[in-house]
């Protein structure tokens, strides 16, 4: 028998101003960039809006691309030329160079990446500017920059490799590029981890006057801490201990110059604010509901969670794990509740449920709806290009440069 999600946890959510936030209604100023659209939206109960959006859609044919995140809803997947994460989403982007516009169903970082991959031609559409990322918008560019400031008076910055997650602003990616690191994905951060660590030695041998390679140095690790942390201990062998997390509201990170120079791994202090819900007591819980469950859950997720869960791994891993599952095993997924639910219809002769028992939408990710959509398709329908994300000249040459030593890593 299959269980639903609702009759598991009952998270469809009420209209609370919480469940109105996370249904990607109403604005969290601290987590979004809070810019309305320009004209007028259709209403979400007009009935003609698929129609509209088929029909807009069949009158740019080849011209327009639209790229829908696994966490979108179904309402706007339904449209989607392609679907994937965020860097697959911008590699297919940058493949179809004779599409005119690429409508971005994600959010604003997703946009940027897009914006750096594809050619000058192309221009890059977000539906809802406000859609934006908390865990993204918790890394600036002047708390990066002070950061790198007092990694430099620890004495240590020209041993430290930035790496920052494809979660990141194109600011932190040229930040990154501009410094020799790299960038990320949650399917590869542990390659690029072991490029960095290899890349700090050769820097460290450097600085000594070429006496040979040694073990690497230090990586700053950006913005996802649970990423960074996880993908260390769990898969490379590192303790808690060679971690250190930097604060960028605090002093100096929070940290002394020997923490700075005693650590490994520099975290900084982000996370997504899906998946560092997912709890410790989560996992338990549906342990104990669900006789034989087999918890799979993102790396994102806090250290505790995914040292508790049966399985680790990024959207795709996950989507592939459960394509692959057999009839009738039992599931529970940390991760965001539209790709979960959106699982649980795929395949019916599975159990799959959610693992936390509390709403877990995409709040940001949610802006994008069809009446969003719809009006950003027939804009272009009457020649106005609307919600364009460009990225400078100046970001997007050091943000490509890190993009592409991850795409050199073997």
């Amino acid at each position: 028998m299959t269980t639903t999600i609702t009759e598991t946890y009952g998270v469809d959510p009420t209209p609370t101003p919480l469940a109105l936030l996370l249904l990607g209604r109403e604005a969290d100023p601290n987590s979004e960039r809070g810019v309305e659209c320009p004209g007028d939206l259709p209403p979400a109960s007009d009935p003609d809006l698929v129609e509209r959006a088929r029909a807009a859609k069949a009158a740019l044919g080849d011209r327009v691309f639209i790229l829908g995140h696994h966490y979108q809803r179904d309402e706007v997947i339904e449209f989607a030329d392609v679907t994937g994460d965020s860097f697959k989403l911008a590699r297919d982007a940058a493949a179809r160079p004779e599409a005119e516009y690429i409508v971005f169903c994600g959010v604003h970082f997703m946009a940027e990446s897009a914006d750096i991959l594809t050619t000058e031609d192309q221009r890059v559409v977000l539906p809802d500017l406000a859609a934006g990322c908390s865990m993204a918008d918790m890394a600036t560019a002047e708390q990066v920059a002070e950061c790198w400031d007092v990694l430099t008076d620890a004495g240590i910055a020209d041993v430290t490799v930035p790496v920052s997650y494809m979660n990141s602003s194109a600011d932190i990616k040229a930040f990154t590029g501009k410094h020799g690191g790299t960038i990320c994905t949650s399917s590869n951060a542990k390659r690029a981890l072991e490029w960095a660590f290899e890349e700090g030695a050769a820097r460290s041998a450097s600085s000594e006057g070429g006496g040979g390679r040694r073990v690497g140095e230090k990586v700053l690790f950006l913005p996802d801490q649970h990423l960074g942390r996880n993908t260390a201990v769990r898969e490379m062998g590192f303790s808690l201990d060679d971690c250190v997390l930097y604060n960028p509201h605090k002093p100096n990170g929070g940290l002394t110059a020997e923490q700075l120079r005693n650590a490994k791994m520099i975290l900084w202090r982000g996370h997504c604010s899906v998946h560092g819900r997912f709890s410790l007591d989560s996992v338990n819980d549906v342990r104990e509901r669900i006789p034989g469950v087999t918890v799979l859950v993102h790396p994102e997720c806090k250290h505790e969670v995914v040292t508790a869960a049966d399985m680790v791994g990024s959207t795709e891993y996950i989507i592939k794990a459960l394509d692959a599952a057999e009839p009738g095993s039992k599931w529970a997924i940390g991760t965001e509740l539209n790709l979960v639910r959106r699982l649980a219809k795929a395949h019916p002769d599975k159990e799959i449920v959610f693992l936390d028992k509390t709403v877990c939408f995409c709040s940001t990710m949610n802006r994008i709806d069809l009446p969003h959509l719809v009006w950003a398709l027939e804009s272009l329908v009457e020649g106005r290009v609307p919600n364009v994300i460009t990225v400078d000249p100046e970001t997007e040459k050091y943000a490509k440069a890190a993009l592409d030593r991850m795409l050199a890593l073997p």
